[in-house]
């Protein structure tokens, strides 16, 4: 039974939006890959090694609790908090330490399993405010008394095989530091550049006037809101970080710089989200076409900065190109005549100041850019 022509574009509709998503989704993929590879490898030379001096030095035969706090501790992110580091290593020796001692006094069973979770956590609980700490505590004690048979060499060999892993993972952690401005940076540029493409996205559906480019635009700013997520997350950590270790705090200032505009990039995509749902019910005409052209002179902005955040520059001339791009966003010039570009303009105008600042304006500078009204 042959399909009707609009059934046909349904289809074909539905097909381009999920090869978008598939695309976002493996472009993000390869830049967490790509995030990762460095501190994962890291990673598994450290749960080698702590195997390796569990099982070779300390004559353990299965040490199986020191690669896998070596893991836990480190991690797979390349912003390797020192305190997390320690809370987590200290929380697996509480619990693993306990576990023993309690499997020992009063084997294990259910009650056991209660009474080990308890008292490790309360121990954590009294030794630090971490919450961390406390969990992990919890968990290996209650791996510990759940699972008694898994032996690596009598007495407090676990405890002591978890032991090892967490210092082989502190010491890592404290000889592999890293520039913790790095990652925030690369993060940056990635979410920035989907900014941008979005924005891109956008101007180019006003333009054809086709509501298949103008969902795809608001799919793409959909599909790009991981990628800004985790820039703020790993810009946190990264201040973090800064505060607890020497090389760190020299960067702590650029970082918190880094943290505001990690924040003003995400509340700049959820603005432009915004637009690209309004946009879909836009006629074309001559006002949509200048309105586009405002949004793909925003984009190549947006770009420039891209590549400035992910470098570490100073963003003069991107930030020159995004006040120059404040001046035309004026709702009485772009939409002489239509209400509905009038409306996006004004919501534009606060995704263009908010975008400035990112690029290092002031806030005053950035609303003085704006076309008066």
């Amino acid at each position: 039974m042959s399909r009707s022509p609009g059934e046909d574009s349904f289809v074909t509709s539905k097909v381009r939006q999920m090869s978008l998503v598939a695309r976002s989704r493996v472009r993000q993929g390869r830049i967490r890959v790509r995030a990762g590879f460095g501190p994962i490898l890291l990673a598994g030379v450290a749960v080698s090694l702590s195997y390796w001096i569990a099982h070779l030095l300390l004559g353990h035969p299965s040490p199986f609790f020191a690669p896998v706090c070596a893991w836990i501790c480190l991690g797979f992110t390349a912003d390797r908090n020192m305190r997390r580091v320690a809370e987590v290593g200290i929380g697996v020796a509480i619990g693993v330490g306990l576990g023993e001692a309690i499997a020992k006094l009063i084997g294990a069973g259910a009650v056991q399993i209660g009474i080990v979770l308890v008292v490790s956590a309360l121990v954590a609980r009294f030794l630090d405010r971490g919450v961390l700490l406390t969990t992990q505590a919890g968990v290996q004690s209650i791996v510990i008394v759940g699972l008694p048979v898994v032996s690596t060499g009598g007495g407090f060999g676990r405890w002591t095989d978890a032991l090892v892993g967490a210092v082989v993972a502190f010491v890592v952690a404290a000889l592999t530091p890293g520039d913790p401005r790095r990652l925030p940076r690369r993060l940056g540029g990635d979410g920035l550049a989907e900014l941008a493409r979005t924005l891109e996205e956008i101007a180019h559906g006003m333009r054809t006037g086709d509501p298949a480019d103008r969902e795809a635009a608001l799919l793409r700013g959909r599909a790009s809101e991981p990628a800004l997520d985790e820039w703020q997350a790993v810009t946190k950590s990264a201040i973090g970080t800064a505060r607890v270790t020497a090389t760190g705090r020299r960067y702590r200032s650029e970082l918190t710089t880094m943290g505001r505009t990690a924040m003003l990039g995400d509340r700049t995509m959820r603005t432009v989200r915004v637009i690209a749902r309004r946009a879909i019910s836009l006629p074309t005409g001559p006002e949509v076409d200048r309105l586009a052209q405002l949004l793909d002179d925003l984009a190549k902005a947006t770009h420039l900065l891209a590549e400035n955040v992910a470098a570490g520059n100073d963003p003069a001339v991107a930030r020159e190109m995004l006040l120059s791009v404040a001046h035309e966003a004026h709702p009485g010039l772009l939409g002489t005549g239509d209400w509905q570009v009038q409306s996006l303009t004004l919501i534009l105008r606060s995704a263009i100041v908010d975008l400035c600042e990112t690029a290092g304006a002031t806030p005053g500078e950035a609303r003085e850019a704006l076309a008066p009204m």
